[in-house]
């Protein structure tokens, strides 16, 4: 199925939202594009940029002739942007979203929204750690997975619009429930984020180590650069799941210290043998495709 939207509004122009724009306007899928948010600065450099066409800080103006709405905010800001949206949305217009966490979006979408089922929830897995329109780009979510979490309610028409808007931006979409969802993505997503703060306070305590820090530590860390509010909002809204797989490493640390302690020399070339085997299995299947 494609997709022609005659008028979209991005709530939240930032770097998933500026790119979405762009692709859908370099696919030709899009008359109009609106964009939403608090920066003037910002959203006159997505206008000056061409990332979108004219922009309001009001959503409840702003969405009153959309056929179609991006919520691209922080995921704890979804519940207002879903309270605003309901006072003015067009019934038939058909809403999504690109947080990294979705049962706490959907709840906020059932509780405010007119029409719930035309809500369907989505997470482009895409980004860097650059943030603004200024960072958009249309090629972002090439060949990238995008998760839809409908539930039961969910419009099959809608489903199907919002599927297309992801594939029409290049996307790779992928069906599966918020509750998956969410479990999955405390273990490959928000855990590695919150490792990589961890371990950047914990060697930060030294300048010594820093200075003398190379590629490696550049490469591993590299996400500890990502917006500090953002990721407090997707590790509160998705509490459960990440303390589980916190949990999880902390018993493999936990392994490894005892280990060091006792000189184990097998234990910890199995426990690295394990880790190496299993990374290189998953590049082999899935790497050219990162």
């Amino acid at each position: 199925m494609s997709i022609q939207m005659k008028h979209l509004v991005v709530i939240g122009t930032g770097l998933i939202g500026g790119s979405v724009a762009l692709a859908l306007k370099r696919a030709g899928c899009v008359e109009r594009i609106t964009g939403v948010g608090r920066s003037v600065a910002n959203l006159e450099e997505a206008v000056r940029l061409g990332v979108i066409d004219d922009f309001s800080h009001d959503i409840e103006k702003a969405v009153v002739d959309a056929d179609m709405v991006l919520v691209a905010v922080p995921v704890a800001a979804c519940e207002q942007v879903f309270e605003a949206l309901a006072k003015s949305l067009p019934d038939k217009a058909v809403i999504t979203d690109a947080g990294s966490t979705k049962q706490s979006v959907m709840a906020s979408a059932e509780r405010y929204l007119k029409h719930p089922s035309q809500f369907v929830p989505a997470h482009p897995v895409a980004g860097s750690e650059h943030s603004g329109a200024a960072a958009a780009f249309s090629e972002l979510f090439e060949d990238k997975k995008c998760i839809l979490t409908p539930n039961e309610q969910t419009d099959a028409k809608a489903l199907a619009q919002v599927q297309a808007l992801w594939e029409a931006v290049g996307a790779r979409v992928k069906i599966m429930s918020a509750a998956e969802h969410d479990d999955v993505l405390a273990a490959v997503s928000h855990l590695p984020h919150l490792a990589a703060f961890a371990i950047v306070n914990a060697v930060g305590k030294s300048d010594h180590a820093f200075r003398l820090a190379a590629g490696g530590f550049r490469d591993f860390t590299r996400i500890a650069s990502s917006s500090p509010e953002m990721w407090r909002d997707i590790a509160l809204c998705n509490q459960s799941a990440i303390v589980d797989k916190i949990d999880a490493l902390q018993e493999e640390l936990s392994v490894l210290r005892d280990a060091l302690k006792a000189r184990d020399g097998d234990a910890l070339l199995d426990k690295f043998a394990s880790a190496k085997q299993a990374r290189d299995k998953w590049m082999s299947k899935y790497g050219d495709k990162l």
